[in-house]
């Protein structure tokens, strides 16, 4: 495929904020739909036909008429507010992606692509971790692992096309600093030019795989693109992981504030470490290109210009 009507729920977020201008760029036309509890619509790109609503609501059922595929990112994923509450977890994440996909078998949709997790390895002592290895503990990860189960019940029964994505940390330009506890790279450059002292949970030795958004875009346009992709589950990483620490030192490394982070009580739910076997995505053609200093000089440079700025303005 290579043009055609894409829709994409959770445009308002960060991964489909991008995933929107990347595809606009590719020539697709695009539908967005998000319900902004998560999202920000300053950040749904000029172009996109945005619609909003709740993925929970069968209103939604008519935007997928049409569609030659969809992206289902949205989702409620801050690990520790899904563990706080644990009903809102499944509310959105599995009903409402079980009604996203009951929208688009009706609507006849070729091809769905939509986010699992690497939460779903928590469990897992196996590094690299291939996606054999499903061992989900919090209720975020039961969540995301639900879907895979519903996935594989509608093509046992309505024989519909899914792509399912497991994406590790992924980072970059747009990425979630309103959440209670925003993910590290964001909270530290945040933290460090207000000069203020960033918040690491723990020690600091929890490590993490974390890939950038362009590169994972990469490999949502090969999703639509590559026959081979059809009915696979595929890790989005790296390849490589960095301790959280690793992350404080590369931040600073860059912004140069001579502070130093402080440190809270370990969060739950969360992994000690995370590490993609990426084997089966670069079998397709398809590597991480972007390292990590040059993908933390774009983050800062956003939320410099972006960020920062709309704070002072």
């Amino acid at each position: 495929m290579s043009s055609g009507k894409i829709l994409i729920t959770g445009v308002a977020g960060f991964i489909g904020s991008n995933l929107a201008d990347r595809l606009l760029k590719e020539g697709y036309e695009v539908t967005g739909l998000d319900n902004l509890a998560y999202g920000v619509k300053e950040q749904i790109p000029a172009g996109v036909k945005f619609i909003k609503g709740d993925i929970r609501s069968k209103d939604i059922y008519p935007v997928f008429k049409g569609m030659d595929a969809v992206y289902h990112l949205a989702a409620k994923n801050c690990i520790s507010d899904c563990q706080i509450d644990p009903v809102e977890t499944s509310d959105i994440n599995v009903t409402g992606t079980v009604n996203v996909f009951e929208a688009a078998k009706q609507a006849g949709v070729k091809k769905v692509i939509y986010a699992e997790s690497s939460a779903i390895y928590e469990g897992s002592s196996k590094y690299p971790t291939p996606e054999e290895d499903e061992k989900p503990e919090s209720f975020y990860s039961a969540s995301k692992f639900a879907e895979k189960i519903f996935a594989e019940a509608y093509v046992r029964f309505h024989k519909m096309n899914f792509t399912a994505l497991r994406y590790f940390c992924v980072y970059g330009p747009r990425q979630d600093y309103r959440r209670s506890i925003p993910p590290v790279m964001s909270a530290f450059i945040i933290k460090l030019l207000r000069g203020e002292k960033p918040t690491i949970y723990g020690t600091g030795e929890k490590r993490r795989d974390f890939v950038y958004v362009d590169d994972v875009n990469d490999f949502h346009l090969l999703c639509l693109k590559d026959r081979r992709t059809d009915g696979g589950t595929f890790n989005v990483g790296s390849g490589e992981n960095y301790s959280v620490q690793d992350i404080f030192n590369a931040v600073e490394s860059i912004l140069k504030t001579g502070i130093n982070p402080e440190h809270k009580a370990d969060l739950p739910g969360e992994s000690q470490l995370t590490l993609a076997d990426i084997t089966k995505a670069k079998s397709l053609g398809w590597k991480p290109k972007t390292s990590l200093k040059e993908g933390l000089s774009k983050s800062v440079e956003y939320i410099r210009e972006h960020v920062m700025a709309q704070a002072k303005a």
